[in-house]
């Protein structure tokens, strides 16, 4: 959970007036790209498996007790292992925490809305409908919204091309996970960049948990005490929470927000493939070309930031 703080120059550099944390002291800028979007790609896998554990623990105890559960351990998890300062944080450093935590708790309770209506598939494809459209309104070069265009159509392909067979509600509910999606990119970014190493995550995900925690008493009471549901909401916590938000964290430091985001386009193969594995969920011809475009535009992201970096060492 500790990894070493960036180097503070002594003058303001492009990057940071960008918003973007600067390239850490020693690491090469052009391959230096490169660790971020694995720490993305890992992140992307641990939750999208942790999403398919969850689905299989909903009907023991309910949608929003396994919210409940998910951010209960995951908050006690960062707090232990953290263990953030309280003191010496400004009022910005507060509000920008506190809204992190609120994007993290709605994003959660609405994806967990989506999923006990719709299948896991398709609520991930209406899902990173938020993350895409964050990456076309934040990119500032005219080849992401190549990538971005590639992107939203393997989305579309992966839902058959039509979402009217499913359920309305649960379609609403994964479009608004979608906008708290692209709202927590933003404010992971910010959390990052005003709090050193994870602590920001660990005191946002604390708001989180207390937000929703009323909800999930409200509707599984003691059901949240039995052992066996709370072994497995700890493991769907250390999946879908504590690894991936630690990793999508660390990595905005580095990576910009529209790349990151075209990056989440992943999610659907991977819930894909957790689906196929876990919940018995077959690929069709289709759905495994609507990957394909997914893959291929997350790809050209990855390499067109790689290039990127490369160009500006050449600069330096």
């Amino acid at each position: 959970m500790s990894t070493p703080s960036a180097a503070t120059p002594s003058t303001t550099t492009g990057a940071e007036r960008r918003g973007r944390a600067p390239t850490p002291a020693g690491v090469p800028r052009g391959r230096g790209s490169l660790g971020p979007v694995g720490l993305v790609l890992a992140g992307g896998i641990s939750v999208q498996f942790g999403g398919a554990l969850a689905v299989t623990l909903m009907p023991r105890a309910g949608a929003l007790g396994v919210v409940t559960l998910r951010l209960l351990v995951a908050a006690v998890v960062l707090m232990v292992l953290c263990r953030p300062r309280l003191r010496g944080h400004s009022r910005a450093d507060w509000g920008t925490v506190i809204v992190f935590g609120i994007a993290m708790a709605a994003m959660n309770g609405l994806f967990y809305q989506s999923v006990a209506r719709i299948p896991l598939g398709p609520a991930v494809t209406l899902e990173v409908l938020g993350p895409l459209a964050l990456s076309v309104l934040a990119s500032r070069r005219a080849v992401n919204l190549v990538w971005a265009a590639l992107a939203l159509a393997g989305v579309f392909l992966l839902g058959g091309g039509s979402f009217s067979s499913l359920d309305p509600l649960g379609v609403v509910f994964a479009l608004g996970a979608g906008a708290m999606w692209a709202a927590y990119i933003v404010f992971s970014a910010r959390t990052g960049r005003r709090f050193p190493q994870a602590d920001g995550l660990a005191l946002a995900m604390a708001v989180a948990a207390v937000l929703f925690l009323p909800l999930g008493v409200a509707e599984s009471g003691t059901k949240l005490l039995d052992p066996t549901i709370l072994g497995l909401g700890a493991a769907v916590a250390v999946l879908s929470s504590v690894l991936p938000y630690t990793l999508e964290l660390l990595a905005l430091r580095r990576l910009p927000a529209s790349t990151f985001a075209i990056l989440m386009s992943l999610e659907p193969a991977l819930a894909a493939t957790a689906g196929f594995l876990i919940l018995d969920q077959a690929l069709s011809a289709v759905e495994a070309a609507a990957i394909a475009l997914v893959i291929a535009a997350s790809m050209g992201a990855v390499r067109t930031q790689v290039g990127r970096g490369r160009a500006k060492g050449l600069e330096g």
